[in-house]
């Protein structure tokens, strides 16, 4: 198998902090491969310097195929706000795309010779089936609206362009940094089903544990500061990774051992030592060196009270709220209880959000009566992320909030043990908040929410960056959460260990309720939609008129298929003479822009037409 990628001894450092040094790795042809690691040791910045965005400190080499295509899917995609979803595709495709991007730009400027030039240029590029490739990617990835200004779209559609932009270069290599985050789960699922059906080589960083398992067949970890490579998935790298640990761990106590033996040799009397061999005097100082070394690791230590909650949590009765003419929720009534754990589903842009800000009393609605518990006290996790003045440091930010916080044994806990327990030593307490990594911004919000003692939780996409190791932690103390939890999350995984029923949001405001977890409702949907598939092939198919004897040779069409078939024929025929007539047209240059216009955009739909027809014509000819 050919190798498309060899990485030898690079190295990242910020600062006096090395987050890995002298690694070195080969990617073959066909591998997929997650990158994991925690939160600030080096993930996206391996990434980067793969995709040639950052450097290697000390030198080192990155060796791609010769004449291999890479792209590389950033966390937050760079985009001018002002351009049309379908000019920032363009412009994202470069060089691919020059006579599209002509054709656009003849399209606007008004000249009709410019545009007739550039429509025969499409013609003889073949460009028109490349424009019809990025509408299918675009639609397939549910933007609809291609006129949209990309600065009025939300997080999940511009992350779904910056997809689009990707796959739509075709690359034999892909590098994907956080490729769910603020994904609704259709688009992760379609996703997941793109990757696992591709011929690409893969690379990525994700949180998605369901993701990593199904697209994944390597794991690379970042361990301090060395790489190790696992072959397989994600839950038999959990297992190779403890037998490392052992093997490990085995080693360390045997150097301990022999460091005792040799520690008393080396301070045997003065006499003795000047007869030592040097050799064996720097072979102790590394035998001391491999029987320092420790195994443990730092994870976030969740410990908070509780407050008490009465009876009463939140009563909806009758809520109606619109935006506009869009309705958001449509007659809502639910009495929430005491140690309720509901997620919720549902697309982007369906209102989940909104319905949380409802909930927490940020929005009022236009009719019915939202009623809260006077013991109430909501711990809201904002998709948004936290509020901080400029400059401020971390201690600064924690202890605006409380210098003392209640644990779950009823200890008092200072503020400066807190972010110890939730990984801020002591030296990144006078660090302001601004050059935080994200994943760090996303641990010290997620602390300074449950240093307010909640007794509802509500969670709003908790798993974006964070990393897997805290999400672990995270999912084990929402399970022995004694109040209400509310979470609205893409990840599969998480909802599946955090809550026992879901709010599924549709359209128009309506909110149905499943019992049971994430998993469980997509089996039924997909069970339901499997029926109605079955109950329209039934209902679509011709009612036999008498028994029939077995047949094996090829199903011959029905009266309505046969008909089906003709008429095809018949408009392709039509259609081939219509697009040669306006392709005359245009050639002759005597149309003036307004019919210059009105005759490619007629083109294009043609083409469309044509590409739909020829596709049924060959189902009904096999």
């Amino acid at each position: 198998m050919a190798s498309y990628l060899q990485v030898e001894n690079i190295s990242k450092s910020y600062g006096d902090r090395t987050l890995f040094r002298d690694i070195s790795f080969n990617i073959n042809e066909g591998d997929k491969i997650a990158l994991v690691a925690p939160n600030g040791t080096g993930k996206s910045s391996l990434l980067k310097i793969l995709a040639g965005i950052e450097h290697s400190d000390r030198g080192g080499e990155v060796k791609f195929m010769k004449d291999i295509r890479v792209a590389f899917l950033d966390q937050n995609m760079t985009f001018d706000p002002k351009r049309t979803v379908f000019e920032e595709v363009y412009h994202q495709m470069g060089d691919l795309s020059p006579e599209i991007g002509e054709y656009e730009a003849a399209l606007a400027s008004g000249d009709s010779k410019r545009l007739e030039l550039a429509i025969a240029a499409m013609d003889a590029s073949g460009s028109w089936s490349i424009e019809q490739n990025i509408r299918q990617i675009l639609s397939s990835l549910k933007i609809e609206r291609l006129d949209q200004p990309m600065g009025e779209l939300s997080g999940g559609e511009a992350k779904r362009v910056a997809l689009a932009c990707m796959m739509l270069q075709n690359a034999e290599f892909l590098i994907m940094d956080e490729p769910t985050n603020h994904l609704d789960i259709d688009i992760i699922e379609y996703l997941e089903s793109y990757l696992q059906r591709s011929r690409c080589t893969l690379l990525m960083v994700t949180h998605d544990r369901y993701f990593l398992d199904r697209v994944c067949n390597t794991i690379m970890e970042i361990d301090r500061g060395k790489l190790y490579t696992y072959r397989g998935n994600y839950t038999e790298y959990l297992e190779k990774r403890e037998e490392r640990y052992e093997n490990m761990q085995a080693e360390i106590d045997k150097s301990r051992n022999l460091l005792r033996r040799e520690l008393e040799w080396i301070r045997s009397t003065p006499q003795a030592r000047t007869g030592k061999a040097r050799y064996r005097i720097n072979a102790f100082y590394d035998l001391k060196d491999k029987a320092s070394v420790s195994l443990r690791t730092d994870n976030v230590e969740i410990d908070v009270a509780t407050s008490r909650l009465g009876r009463k949590i939140i009563d909806c009765e009758d809520v109606t709220l619109k935006f506009g003419e869009r309705t958001m929720l449509d007659g809502f009534s639910y009495k929430f209880t005491r140690g309720e754990r509901i997620g919720i589903v549902g697309r982007n842009g369906v209102g989940k959000t909104t319905f949380l800000n409802l909930i927490s009393g940020n929005l009022e609605p236009d009719s019915g009566t939202v009623e809260r518990g006077e013991t109430l006290r909501i711990g809201y996790y904002s998709q948004r992320g936290m509020s901080f003045k400029k400059g401020q440091t971390v201690l600064e930010c924690v202890q605006d909030i409380a210098e003392v916080v209640k644990a779950s044994d009823g200890h008092i806990v200072s503020a400066t043990t807190l972010l110890n327990r939730f990984l801020f030593p002591h030296e990144t307490f006078n660090k302001r908040i601004e050059i935080l990594s994200g994943g760090e911004q996303r641990r010290l919000y997620l602390l300074t929410v449950l240093m307010r003692n909640p007794n509802m939780l509500i969670l709003d996409e908790p798993t974006n960056d964070l990393d897997i190791m805290t999400l672990n932690v995270l999912e084990e103390y929402l399970r022995e959460f004694k109040g209400s939890l509310i979470i609205v999350s893409h990840d599969r995984y998480f909802l599946d260990k955090s809550v026992d029923h879901l709010f599924v949001f549709e359209e128009n405001g309506r909110i149905k309720d499943f019992v049971g977890q994430y998993s469980e409702y997509r089996e039924y949907m997909k069970e339901r939609e499997e029926a109605e598939r079955a109950t329209q092939r039934t209902n679509a198919a011709p009612k036999p008129q008498q028994q029939r004897t077995h047949d094996t040779s090829k199903r011959k069409l029905s009266f309505k298929e046969q008909r089906e078939l003709e008429e095809i024929e018949r408009d392709l025929a039509s259609l081939g003479k219509e697009r040669t007539a306006l392709e005359a047209e245009l050639s002759a240059g005597e149309a003036d822009y307004g019919r210059l216009t009105e005759i490619s955009q007629r083109i294009e739909q043609i083409i469309a037409l044509i590409d739909e027809k020829e596709m049924r014509w060959l189902e009904l000819s096999e």
